[in-house]
């Protein structure tokens, strides 16, 4: 009797236990990784002495998300969510211990490591959004990766202002505050994985693919074997080339004006405490008005609310140019640069999660993450040295710039809702 339901129907329970691993282990491992945006750029740029450095560690973290955001996917693929998951959280509670020894000692070696580890972290966090449409109904899809993503406020506000709690942890293990923000950080990555080791299951993709092998069974072959599938089905798929756009341009967007603020706002005289609330007030610009975004895809297309994302962009940028040197609008920016990444990045992924192959989802889906951070990595390399030689505004002029190929594409896309929308691909 039960297997004459709907696919959905019978996925009905396990996707919402399947939702509350995820949102408990989001917004416990989001703590984790929030550090790096904000105590970790000071980090580096005190242990490397260097402006342009400082950019530098930011890219490692984005790079180690870009990297393990790839292999996360492989293992997803091969062995579902729950190993991918869980694996990358510890990977990234690895990495921010390691940050405990490279702020207490001003190592650099372990800074660099570290921060690509915990880039892992954010891996994870983003794969979560992805996970949680695996056994989503089809009209729920967006808003299913929207709540993910929204719950990862809490942590991720948390995560750049754990200076303050580092304080108490200061005074009883003698470790200087940025270590001891690292060394709560690494606690609640591990707390993480244990969470969606033991919790995650049925393993969602797993039992996806059990149900139907023919379907959506991974491909076989080697790493860059599912590389060349995904690549090529980006070539002949054109909503998975605008979603996949899409999600690399926020990204680079987003990345190169966040990571070089914290030091653009202390070169102004902005203390530790200022630096943190600006990074969380971003970080909740970027996931507090999920749901909202989930419902405007679902309901009026994917395009359009990527239309709304370019918007609030180019408004961010704008004030990023013209007002520079005023504290207050340079928070407003973030926050708005926040909110125009969400609408983009929401959208973009739920795009492509509905018209990607079933047989290369996951893989695809570890695919697009890592491209997009690899990209963000690039972007918060040149970050660092062009703020060195010449300013915040020009910083946000560039941006501005990298967002034409999006806004172009959006308007020749036309604002249709989202049946119409992928019917006329």
């Amino acid at each position: 009797m039960t297997s004459s339901l709907p696919q959905e129907s019978r996925y009905r329970d396990v996707q919402r236990r399947t939702m509350i691993v995820l949102i408990i282990a989001q917004i416990i491992g989001t703590i984790g990784v929030g550090v790096a945006p904000s105590i970790g750029v000071l980090v580096a740029e005190e242990v490397t002495n260097s402006e342009a450095w400082s950019g530098l560690a930011r890219t490692a973290s984005t790079l180690g998300t870009a990297l393990f955001g790839l292999v996360l996917g492989t293992i997803a693929a091969k062995h579902g969510r729950r190993m991918a998951l869980s694996g990358g959280w510890w990977l990234a509670a690895a990495g921010s211990a390691l940050l405990v020894a490279a702020a207490q000692w001003n190592q650099i070696v372990p800074l660099f490591v570290g921060l690509l580890f915990i880039g892992a972290g954010s891996a994870v966090s983003l794969q979560s959004r992805f996970a949680a449409t695996d056994l989503a109904e089809p009209q729920q899809k967006a808003r299913s990766l929207a709540l993910v993503v929204w719950v990862g406020t809490l942590g991720s506000v948390l995560g750049p202002n754990l200076g303050v709690p580092g304080e108490a942890v200061k005074s009883a293990t003698g470790l200087s505050v940025f270590a001891s923000a690292f060394l709560i950080a690494a606690v609640c990555l591990a707390i993480a994985g244990v969470a969606v080791f033991i919790w995650l299951r049925p393993d969602p993709l797993l039992l996806l693919m059990a149900d139907t092998p023919v379907e959506i069974a991974p491909p076989k072959g080697r790493g860059s074997s599912r590389i060349r599938r995904t690549i090529a089905e980006l070539q002949v798929n054109r909503p998975a080339r605008i979603a996949f756009i899409a999600i690399v341009s926020a990204q680079i967007v987003m990345v190169a004006v966040m990571t070089m603020t914290p030091v653009h706002v202390a070169h102004h005289g902005g203390s530790v405490t200022f630096i943190g609330l600006t990074i969380s007030l971003h970080v909740a610009g970027m996931y507090a008005l999920a749901p909202v975004v989930g419902w405007t895809a679902d309901r009026f297309g994917h395009r359009f609310t990527i239309g709304v994302g370019v918007a609030v962009f180019a408004v961010s940028l704008v004030i990023g140019a013209l007002r520079p040197d005023d504290m207050d609008w340079v928070v407003v920016s973030l926050i708005l640069l926040g909110v125009g990444w969400s609408f983009v990045n929401v959208a973009g992924s739920a795009l492509f999660t509905a018209v990607v192959s079933s047989t290369t989802r996951a893989a695809s889906q570890g695919g697009v993450d890592s491209l997009s951070n690899l990209c963000g990595a690039t972007a918060a390399f040149i970050a660092g040295p062009l703020l060195a030689a010449s300013s915040y505004a020009f910083l946000s002029v560039v941006a501005m710039i990298a967002l034409i190929p999006l806004l172009l594409l959006t308007l020749r896309g036309g604002f249709m809702g989202a049946r119409e929308e992928l019917a006329t691909e």
